[in-house]
């Protein structure tokens, strides 16, 4: 009986063991994971910032009148005048906001579009159903 209680303690600890190690690999594999995407982001991080710091290059005002000027005659830039600018009141109804026409009146102007040969009135050559 002893024999048997050793041999079942021995299998115990071997199992005991090798989930052991499953796990820890299993836990190296993802701390393997992590560190690749820490460098990844590390690397869009720094990407980032080199491309605010290009921005910030491209978009100095000194730059660009110097361009504006080096390019006035093939680009003839000017200024926006306050006559070209639309205020909100006058710009046209959006098509959402259109008020339906009645039923009635939705119906003559279909019959009106249609001709004798079966195509629409604006003559686009389309064949009415």
């Amino acid at each position: 009986m002893f024999r048997t209680l050793d041999v079942v303690m021995i299998a115990v600890m071997t199992a005991a063991a090798t989930v052991t190690y499953s796990i820890k690999h299993q836990a190296e594999n993802k701390l393997e994971t992590v560190r690749k995407l820490d460098a990844e982001i590390k690397l869009e991080e720094d990407t980032i910032d080199l491309l605010k710091a290009d921005w910030a290059l491209l978009t100095q005002p000194n730059r660009l009148n110097r361009l504006v000027t080096t390019f006035e005659g093939d680009l003839k830039l000017v200024p926006t005048e306050s006559t070209q600018l639309a205020r909100p009141s006058e710009l046209p109804m959006a098509t959402a906001e259109l008020p339906a026409l009645a039923p009635e009146k939705d119906d003559k102007v279909a019959k009106n579009k249609k001709n004798a040969s079966g195509t629409d009135a604006i003559q686009t050559g389309s064949v009415a159903n």
